[in-house]
C-alpha cells in the first residue's frame, strides 16, 4: 500500500485557474437542459486538455477499493488536478495508492473557480451532501453509483473509466435543478438552510400525531393531522415524498409538491404547486416539539417556531452523459416496463 501521507493543509490553488466563459444555451424540448461546457472541451472530439476535478465522498467498503484505485489513477493520468475531500481523503490513506501527494480541501472558496466538475462517489445520499459544498458555485456536480437505487447517481461502478472519457471529451449535458430554501428560522441550518430534495417536518417520536398547519402566499392550504409532512422540489419527488405515494414530477417542472406522511385523513393527498410561492408551516403537537429536516439535516424545533421557505436563488448543476436522461432513469430504477405484457 501507498506511503503516500494526505496532504491536510489548505489547499493550494492552480496557477492557472480556469475560466467559465459563458456560453449559448441550448434547451431539449421535454428538458429543462442547459448544454454548457465549463471545460474548454468539445463534443465528439478526443480531447487531452486539462481537467481539474473534485472528489467527495464517505468511508468506502473493501469491496469497492479496485475499483476507486482504478478511478484514481484515470483521474491523475489526465495531467489535470485532483482535490480531494480531507475526510474521504484520510479514509483512503493506506487503502489505495495515490500516484502524488493528494491535494485537499473542506469547504467551498477552496474549490471555487478552480474545479470543472466534482464527482461525488456513493449513493444519492452522498450527492445531497454533496450539495452543501458546491452551494452557489455553478460547479458541475456528477455521482458515481455505489449503492443500490440511484436517481441522481447516474454512472454505474461499471462505467466509471468510459464515463472519465466522455465527460472529458465535452459529452455531456448539464441539468440545472432547482432548491428550496428555509428562510425562517434563520440560521437553524447554519449557512447552509437550503436543499436539493425536500424540506419534512415529522414527529419526535412514535406517539401522537402532529397538527400541521400550512399556508401558500398566506392563504390557508390545510391543517394536516399526520405523522409529518413533506415539502419537495421536482428531483426530491422520487425521494421520501415518492414512498408516501407522491407524484414524480419532471425535473424541469418549476413546481413544489407538498406530501403528508401518514395522513390520519384518508381524504388527504399530495399537492403540487408553483415553486415562486411562499410556504409557511406551524406546528402542533403534545410532545411541545418536532423535529425538521434538510435533505439528510435534521434538527429539533418547539412547536412556537414558524416555518417559512422559498425557492432558492440559485440552483445546482448535476452533469449526466449524453447516454442517459430522466425518462430512461425511472424506467430503469423503477422496472418500468419489465412485465412481458408489454
Amino acid at each position: 500500500m501507498s506511503n503516500v501521507k494526505c496532504h491536510l493543509s489548505p489547499v493550494t490553488r492552480h496557477a492557472s485557474p480556469v475560466t467559465r466563459h459563458p456560453s449559448p444555451v441550448t434547451r431539449h424540448p421535454s428538458m429543462s437542459i442547459v448544454s454548457i461546457f465549463p471545460l474548454p472541451l468539445h463534443a465528439g472530439k478526443k480531447s487531452s486538455l486539462r481537467m481539474n476535478v473534485a472528489l467527495f465522498g464517505k468511508t468506502l467498503t473493501e469491496p469497492v477499493l479496485p475499483l476507486i484505485q482504478e478511478f484514481i489513477d484515470a483521474l491523475y493520468s489526465m495531467n489535470g488536478g485532483v482535490l480531494i475531500y480531507k475526510p474521504f481523503c484520510e479514509s483512503l490513506l493506506h487503502r489505495i495508492t495515490f500516484p502524488e501527494e493528494p491535494k485537499t480541501f473542506t469547504k467551498q472558496s477552496e474549490i471555487d473557480k478552480v474545479t470543472d466538475v466534482l464527482f461525488s462517489i456513493g449513493g444519492d445520499g452522498t450527492i445531497l451532501d454533496s450539495v452543501g459544498l458546491v452551494g452557489d458555485s455553478g460547479i458541475p456536480v456528477t455521482g458515481i453509483n455505489l449503492g443500490r437505487l440511484g436517481f441522481l447517481s447516474s454512472i454505474s461502478k461499471e462505467h466509471i473509466i468510459p464515463a472519465i472519457h466522455a465527460i472529458q471529451n465535452g459529452q455531456f449535458q448539464i441539468e440545472k435543478r432547482t432548491l428550496l430554501r428555509l428562510d425562517s428560522p434563520e440560521r437553524l441550518f447554519g449557512a447552509t438552510n437550503y436543499a436539493l430534495n425536500d424540506l419534512t417536518v415529522f414527529k419526535p417520536n412514535v406517539m401522537a400525531l402532529l397538527t400541521i398547519k400550512t399556508w401558500i402566499n398566506g392563504e390557508f392550504l390545510n391543517a394536516y393531522w399526520a405523522d409529518g409532512l413533506i415539502v419537495s422540489t421536482p428531483t426530491g419527488s422520487t425521494a421520501y415524498s415518492l414512498s408516501c405515494t407522491g407524484p414524480i414530477i419532471a425535473p424541469d417542472s418549476e413546481n413544489f409538491l407538498i406530501t403528508p406522511i401518514a395522513s390520519h385523513n384518508l381524504t388527504v393527498r399530495p399537492i403540487i404547486l408553483r415553486d415562486d410561492c411562499e410556504i409557511k408551516i406551524r406546528v402542533e403537537g403534545k410532545n411541545g416539539e418536532f423535529h425538521v429536516s434538510l435533505d439528510s439535516r435534521i434538527e429539533r424545533v418547539n412547536n412556537d417556531v414558524e416555518l417559512i421557505i422559498h425557492k432558492a436563488p440559485f440552483k445546482i448543476n448535476l452533469l449526466r452523459l449524453n447516454d442517459k436522461n430522466f425518462f430512461q432513469t425511472i424506467r430503469e430504477k423503477l422496472n418500468w416496463g419489465l412485465d412481458n405484457r408489454n
